[in-house]
């Protein structure tokens, strides 16, 4: 009896061994080249886009920036074609489906067809859901799923007709885990994410492949963008502090890399930051617990009142502690990311 368990659980190493050599191979063999690629980067002016487009532009990609901010896409022009970079900035929103077809058939036109569709564009309110209202779950659906919709469906038929292509969609551990003052974002973002799976099941056989990025927490430097309710300057200190710390976040620079390598080798899904993959596993264990949890930590959050149902921009609920030396690390990323 003891000697066939020996040999079962020798097969069963065997085959874990054969998986993993099978799935290294694999992933090899879908390695994605980005050199001469036209690879479209939407809110690819600043933050975690623009932190990407220097990446992609060390590979040799040919790169296409869309955002709503002239100066932004202006400034990160200027710094992309200075290190050599074959870029062009289009300013377009997303969330405006004749806009999107427009810069699609323009960018297909003059500048050559779409290799690398990454949809990147995002936007976040914080404060409690009592506080929320329907304007911030439409225009986080708009941005997080109308938005990845309409640039998906306006470079399907090039990418069929040139037999491949491939597709990021940025969502967010938000999209896989449901955040306590985080709702509009976290719904629009589980919008994206079953979006994309679906989406890489049924273009595969076009050799499409589609990806999903769920990050963590990233030092990027955009919190200062965000939109903020309630006890706003509570809220916006406690985000940037969350997102300055080394302990819940990681360096843009670090989550583009593996954000992009999973788009290179075709992974259907990647996850960024400790913390993030930490609660990805205890979610896929038991939801039940890490809702609990969230439940818990929602009681230590800033409850309602301030102002409101009001909105205020996180560059305007400064605070002593927001600009504390614990914040440094964002504030930092602010200029580097061109978020100012």
């Amino acid at each position: 009896m003891e000697a066939q368990q020996k040999k079962n659980l020798w097969w069963l190493a065997a085959g874990a061994g054969a998986l993993l050599a099978a799935r290294a191979i694999g992933r090899k063999l879908n390695a994605y080249d980005f050199r001469n690629k036209v690879v479209l980067i939407t809110g690819g002016a600043r933050g975690l886009g623009l932190v990407m487009a220097r990446q992609l532009a060390e590979e040799g990609a040919r790169l296409v920036l869309c955002s709503r901010d002239r100066t932004q896409l202006e400034n990160a022009r200027m710094e992309l074609a200075g290190s050599g970079a074959d870029v062009l900035v289009v300013e377009c929103d997303v969330t405006d489906q004749d806009q999107v077809n427009g810069m699609i058939d323009d960018v297909q036109n003059n500048f050559g067809p779409i290799d690398v569709l990454i949809n990147n564009a995002g936007i976040i309110s914080a404060g409690p859901v009592t506080e929320m209202t329907v304007q911030e779950f439409d225009e986080a659906m708009k941005v997080h799923f109308w938005g990845p919709l309409y640039t998906t469906l306006a470079v399907l038929p090039a990418m069929r007709a040139r037999g491949g292509g491939r597709i990021l969609n940025i969502s967010s551990i938000g999209g896989k885990l449901g955040v306590p003052h985080l709702v509009p974002y976290s719904a629009s973002k589980f919008a994206l994410r079953g979006f994309s799976e679906a989406l890489r099941a049924e273009l595969k056989k076009y050799n499409i492949i589609v990806t999903t990025a769920t990050p963590g927490l990233m030092q990027t430097g955009s919190p200062r963008h965000a939109t903020v309710k309630g006890q706003h300057k509570k809220e916006y200190a406690l985000f940037k502090l969350m997102d300055s710390s080394p302990l819940t976040s990681i360096t843009a620079e670090q989550s583009a890399r593996e954000i992009l390598d999973a788009c290179r080798h075709g992974d259907a899904e990647v996850t960024t930051s400790l913390p993030a993959k930490f609660g990805s596993l205890l979610h896929s264990l038991t939801p039940e617990l890490t809702t609990e949890f969230f439940a818990l930590i929602n009681r230590l959050l800033p409850g309602e009142g301030g102002i409101g149902k009001g909105r205020a921009k996180g560059y305007e609920s400064e605070t002593p502690l927001s600009q504390s030396g614990w914040t440094e690390r964002t504030r930092k990323a602010e200029i580097r990311n061109n978020e100012l």
